[in-house]
């Protein structure tokens, strides 16, 4: 593991090479997830040196504790960049000092929830297909 100081992240490769292996974990699993459940049109890329994951807007991002600028301590961070605007009946997600963002903190692997984090991501896809296509992503 490489200092992250002010280091500028650029892939996910780096990132690996950059936290320790119990978020490199929970971030790859929260990936792999995020991942196999956004439609085609959505898309990933390092963002703030982080996964961020958007479509016709942002959708969400997993921050791990070592990269700054993240606002947490220990353990990954998966945020909804609109968790205001979508349905969490079952409140799953923190509702912080971000009016719009709502996340949930991993501190183990065995603490993910993909059922949770699914239907979650369902409600954030249904919102951002609310989103008409601008002309530029046609």
């Amino acid at each position: 593991m490489q200092s992250t100081g002010t280091v500028k992240i650029n892939s996910i490769v780096q990132l690996y090479e950059r936290i320790p292996s119990e978020e490199r974990i929970i971030v790859d699993i929260l990936r792999q997830i995020v991942r196999d459940n956004l439609p085609d049109y959505c898309k990933e890329k390092i963002s703030y040196s982080v996964p961020f994951f958007y479509g016709r807007r942002s959708i969400c991002i997993i921050w791990p504790a070592t990269i700054p600028r993240g606002g947490i301590k220990k353990g990954v961070l998966l945020g909804f960049w609109y968790g205001n605007r979508i349905d969490d009946v079952d409140q799953y997600l923190t509702h912080g000092t971000n009016k719009q963002i709502f996340y949930k903190i991993f501190l183990s692997p065995e603490e993910i929830d993909e059922p949770a984090i699914v239907k979650l991501l369902k409600e954030a896809i249904r919102f951002d297909e609310q989103k008409p296509v601008s002309r530029s992503t046609k």
